[in-house]
């Protein structure tokens, strides 16, 4: 017998013969983690500390052929499976307890076709290898705004960041995927081959396969006029009104996420503002440079800040200009919403809940997802809000797990508050495990459309620790 099925009152759990595992670790070309190894602790943790789960394994695939032995592994032993890339989602849904974990670290490559633009991505890649390389080009890829971030993850869910308004979400820049399904089998997908898979795997989430390699269009960026502006709390209404009309209508060459903010004590913030909760844009202009000035001369002349740190940086500077403010291993509680338009009742809400963040990395981001994002209809991909103006996050954020309870409920009270005057889905890498109604929420009509896909590729629902799209069981 491969396996044996062990029950209890609350999960099952599935015991390995110590013979099968033994096959499963020499098959691979990556490496085997199991719970009696010294380096376990370490490789079962995610960005988000918040979740702690014990993997029975956890396989570190160097290449197609281990994810594809790793998936067979898992089926045929009938075995919980997570995939983890950059191990940044929210929920933690990279990890699980007492199933197999497949990490895609190990597949770790970028190469960039200068004559095409186009960018071929490994499943294993965070952001900051790929804006890496492709920055020596003078190309970027519509990414995320912390670069430690999974390329994955972050891209099958959407994908929102500096770039947004001038080259679209994430997926609107995929041409193609290689893809492991939950048969084991290796396929493309792309606009002419398995269309359909295709469609699901932008914004779909990791429902479908494991993407084991990525192709993107890059685009010409290089310097950027970026950085953030602050401005008192006593300005936030007016700031807000003011931004609310600005966004929706600027240059799509001129991104900015509105914030609410503790000043952390770096060097490049006044002294005397250390601590302070403050609101803020952080701006990422991507035009001609030498017009960057002249674009910002309205900003500044409506209410001058008191922080204006905004000038030409690489863009591999503001892609990691808040890396080091939220590392890896702190406690995080997310909650989230899509917004069309920002009323003066709502913004007093915001204001109001947004002047009391509970820690000081704690912060609440309205992101921009009007112009090129756009242009794209509400069924052409799984992203059903195409017509909402920001994603909005609310996160509480603590190095201390004692300070959880807090957390959780700042950003719960904030959420049920403004909840009302949301769109009602969420961008889905925003939101913790929040149940099956919340994620119908958010692909809307799209949703029967995943459905009858899942049921075509993973009809058994292999690939559920994800914001799970449920197969329809005959």
């Amino acid at each position: 017998m491969d396996s044996i099925n062990t029950k209890t009152k609350s999960k099952s759990r599935i015991i390995l013969n110590e013979n099968v595992i033994s096959k499963f670790k020499q098959s691979l070309q990556g490496k085997l983690i199991q719970p009696t190894d010294k380096n376990y602790d370490e490789a079962r943790k995610v960005y988000n500390a918040m979740i702690d789960k014990r993997p029975a394994l956890i396989a570190y695939c160097a290449d197609e052929a281990d994810v594809i032995a790793a998936v067979n592994f898992g089926r045929e032993n009938k075995m919980l499976v997570s995939v983890r890339g950059g191990g940044h989602n929210a929920g933690g849904l990279g990890i699980c307890d007492d199933g197999l974990v497949i990490d895609l670290s190990l597949i770790n490559y970028t190469r960039v076709d200068t004559e095409t633009g186009m960018v071929r991505v490994g499943g294993g890649c965070t952001w900051t290898e790929v804006d890496h390389a492709t920055h020596a080009f003078g190309l970027a890829i519509p990414g995320g705004t912390i670069s430690t971030t999974g390329v994955g993850g972050l891209t099958l869910g959407g994908g929102i960041g500096h770039l947004t308004r001038k080259y679209g979400l994430t997926i609107d820049n995929i041409l193609a995927v290689d893809m492991v399904l939950a048969d084991g089998s290796f396929v493309t997908a792309s606009s002419k081959e398995n269309e359909d898979l295709f469609w699901a795997i932008r914004g779909g989430g990791g429902n479908f396969g494991i993407v084991t390699s990525f192709l993107f269009q890059a685009h010409p960026v290089k310097t950027d006029y970026a950085g953030p502006m602050l401005w008192k709390m006593e300005d936030a209404a007016e700031m807000m009104k003011w931004y609310r009309e600005y966004i929706t209508s600027a240059p799509e060459e001129v991104n900015g996420f509105f914030a609410f903010l503790n000043v952390p004590p770096a060097p490049q913030f006044p002294e005397d503002l250390h601590g302070k909760t403050m609101c803020g844009i952080v701006w990422c202009y991507v035009g001609d440079i030498d017009k960057a000035e002249k674009v910002f001369e309205p900003i500044r002349k409506f209410k001058t800040p008191a922080v204006d740190l905004v000038g030409p940086v690489p863009h591999t500077a503001i892609q990691t200009a808040f890396d080091a403010l939220y590392p890896s291993g702190q406690q995080w509680y997310w909650k989230a919403d899509f917004i069309n338009e920002l009323s003066d009742e709502a913004i007093a809400l915001h204001i109001k809940y947004g002047s009391k963040l509970p820690t000081p990395q704690s912060t609440t981001h309205f992101y921009p997802i009007n112009g090129a994002a756009h242009r794209v209809g509400n069924s052409d991909t799984p992203w059903a809000y195409r017509k909402a103006n920001w994603a909005h996050v609310i996160v509480g954020v603590d190095p201390d797990p004692a300070n959880n309870d807090l957390l959780k409920a700042w950003a719960r009270d904030y959420w049920n508050s403004v909840h009302p005057y949301s769109a009602g889905g969420a961008y889905i890498n925003f939101i913790m495990e929040e149940g099956e109604e919340r994620i119908k929420a958010t692909y809307g009509q799209n949703y029967a459309r995943l459905v009858e896909i899942k049921n075509k590729y993973d009809p058994t629902n292999f690939f559920r620790v994800n914001q799970n799209i449920k197969p329809k069981m005959d």
